[in-house]
C-alpha cells in the first residue's frame, strides 16, 4: 500500500549532460548558473549535470558517443569543420556530427585587456600607438581584434 501511495508522488523528469569548460571558468560558471535557472524554471522537471570539459573540440568529438540530451559550448567554425571533416576533425567524420543543432548563442564575453602598470595605460583610448598581444585562432583573439578595430 505504501508503494501505491508513493508512486502518484514520483515526477517525471529530464536528464540533460551539459559540457562546457574548466571549473575554474567563466563559461563553467554560466553552465553551473543555467543549470540552476533550468531546474528552477521547470518546477525540477529538467535537471541538468555540468561536466567539465578539456576543450571545445573534445565538446563536438562527444557528440559521436553521446544522445541526444547532451548540450556542449564550441564557437560554431568548429561546428562546420566538423561536418566537414576538416582540419582537426580530417578522417574523424560522423553522421552524428550533422544533428548538432545550436540552441543559442553565448550572451556576453567580457573582455579583458591587461596590461602592466608601467604602460600607463588607464582606458582603451590609452591603447591607441601600443602594441598587443592577442593570440592568434582563438575565439577570444578573433573577438579582441574585432573589438579594437570597433572602437579605434
Amino acid at each position: 500500500m505504501l508503494v501505491g501511495m508513493g508512486g502518484g508522488l514520483v515526477q517525471a523528469e529530464t536528464r540533460v549532460t551539459y559540457k562546457s569548460a574548466k571549473t575554474g571558468s567563466s563559461y563553467y560558471q554560466m553552465g553551473v548558473e543555467l543549470s540552476e535557472a533550468m531546474k528552477a524554471g521547470t518546477d525540477g522537471g529538467i535537471v541538468m549535470t555540468v561536466e567539465e570539459s578539456q576543450g571545445s573540440v573534445q565538446n563536438v568529438m562527444e557528440v559521436r558517443a553521446r544522445g541526444g540530451d547532451y548540450v556542449f559550448t564550441t564557437p560554431p567554425a568548429l561546428v562546420n569543420l566538423a561536418q566537414g571533416g576538416k582540419a582537426m576533425f580530417e578522417g574523424k567524420g560522423d553522421p552524428s556530427f550533422d544533428n548538432i543543432r545550436a540552441l543559442f548563442p553565448i550572451p556576453s564575453l567580457t573582455m579583458h585587456f591587461v596590461m602592466s602598470q608601467a604602460s600607463e595605460t588607464a582606458g582603451i583610448d590609452d591603447l591607441s600607438g601600443k602594441i598587443i598581444l592577442l593570440g592568434k585562432g582563438s575565439f577570444g583573439a578573433t573577438e579582441g581584434e574585432k573589438y579594437l578595430t570597433l572602437f579605434g
